[in-house]
This record gives structure tokens, sequence and C-alpha cells, in this order.
């Protein structure tokens, strides 16, 4: 798959457009560019054929987070809550630039996120009417109040899918705000689920590193399911030939 690079106010996007006209269009936020690893892992899969686009070289303490949050350790910079800027820039330039650079029109478009990203994924759908699908993977849900707020805040639109998931070791920190990842991501899909959205949560073996990629390929290959499909199927092509 060929890849189209261009930049919009030092974002760096990176499209792997489909093979077909008028394929999914999956937009994925990301700390740094694993764009050819995920697309491994998304061919392992069998993904079917979909436009993906990777955004990174963010600002991540500041495009990914929803509002200003102390840093969780002295060290780390704060949380300055940039997200309702960037998801302008994302929607109005970005997206914009890429649906030019594809075949036809996407059948939809979903966002995607790992860690801060996740959290952003899912706050998104809060805040505009773009995307049908979101996958949040070990998504930051501990953010302080961000439980609270996707159940106070009606998304605009109901995507048809969503997905989470968190690594089973995750919660074990003794860090006040991130050890809450696993209750508040049970949480949030117990109310999506509630509200009739078809939610998926999945807990991986691992910490939050375990894997990063290959969750965040499982998690574009569950908003690619056809909507009659109740789970995500992971099969390989190593698993096709047993």
């Amino acid at each position: 798959m060929k890849k189209e690079l261009f930049t919009v106010s030092g974002r760096t996007a990176a499209l792997y457009p489909a093979q077909q006209n008028d394929q999914p269009l999956i937009v994925l936020n990301t700390y740094t560019d694993h764009g050819d690893a995920i697309l491994h892992h998304l061919r392992e899969l069998r993904c079917p054929d979909l436009n993906l686009l990777i955004v990174s070289q963010l600002q991540w303490n500041s495009d990914m987070t929803p509002w200003e949050c102390p840093p969780l350790n002295k060290k780390d910079a704060p949380f300055s809550g940039g997200a309702d800027q960037y998801l302008d820039l994302l929607c109005a330039e970005i997206i914009p630039q890429a649906l030019n650079m594809i075949s036809g029109e996407p059948c939809f478009t979903g966002i995607a996120g790992y860690s801060l990203a996740g959290l952003f994924a899912l706050y998104a759908l809060c805040q505009c009417t773009i995307f049908d699908r979101a996958a949040s993977m070990s998504g930051s849900l501990w953010y302080p109040h961000f439980a609270e707020y996707v159940q106070t805040h009606p998304m605009p639109n109901m995507p048809a899918h969503l997905y989470l998931s968190l690594g089973d070791a995750e919660k074990n920190t003794k860090h006040p705000l991130l050890k809450t990842v696993q209750e508040n991501t049970e949480a949030i899909t117990a109310y999506y689920k509630s509200i009739g959205i078809d939610t998926v949560f999945e807990l991986n073996d691992g910490n939050h590193f375990k894997d990063a990629e290959l969750r965040t390929a499982k998690g574009i290959l569950a908003l690619l399911r056809n909507d009659d499909q109740k789970a995500p199927d992971y099969q390989t092509e190593e698993s096709n030939h047993e």
C-alpha cells in the first residue's frame, strides 16, 4: 500500500489509501508514527480494505487532552487541554486534505487511538458529527472527570460501533489516578451499552505498553466489521492454514 505524506500546522499525516473505491476511512492519532507496523498486523489479521490516516508529531499533552490536568509526576509536563483546538484542525484541514487523496467517498469514518489518543477518540464523539465509530485502546480513561463527562454530554450522533480495550495489569499501580483506569473504562463501557450503542470491551494480557501496535490493529479491525457482526474476528493468515 503506497503511503502519502503531508503536513498541516506541524502535524504529520500519513495516508495509506484503499485499493478500491468508497472504502472506510479510519483516522488514527499516534504519539509516534508506527503506521508500517500497524499495517503489518492488520494484514496478519486479514483486515478488509480501508483508507488509514495516521496523524503524528502531535502536541501530545495538549492536542489529546480535553481540559487541563496537573502532571502525573513532578518531572512530567502538565496536560494543557487543547483537544478542542486540535479537533478543529483535524476536521477542518487534515481530514479534508486526506479525502482529496482517496478514491471515492468513505462509506463511514472512524477514529482510533492508544493511550491519550484513545481518550481523545471518545471525546471527539461528544464534540462533532464526522465520526461514525471509535476505538480506544488502553485509553487514558483515568483522566479526571472524564467518566462523568461522557455520561452527561450526549453525542450529537450515535456511533454504530465502539471498541474499548485495556491491559489487565494497567490498574496495578499506586498512582491515585492511574489505578482507576479499569474501573472507569468498565463504567464507560456499561454506559455506552445502556444507551444502545454496540460496544465491545476487551481485556488484554499485560501492562499499558505491551503489544501496543497489535492492540491498535485489533481495535481498527473491530471498527471495520459489518453491522450484523457482534464481535471482531482476529483470525490470522497463519491460523487459517492450520
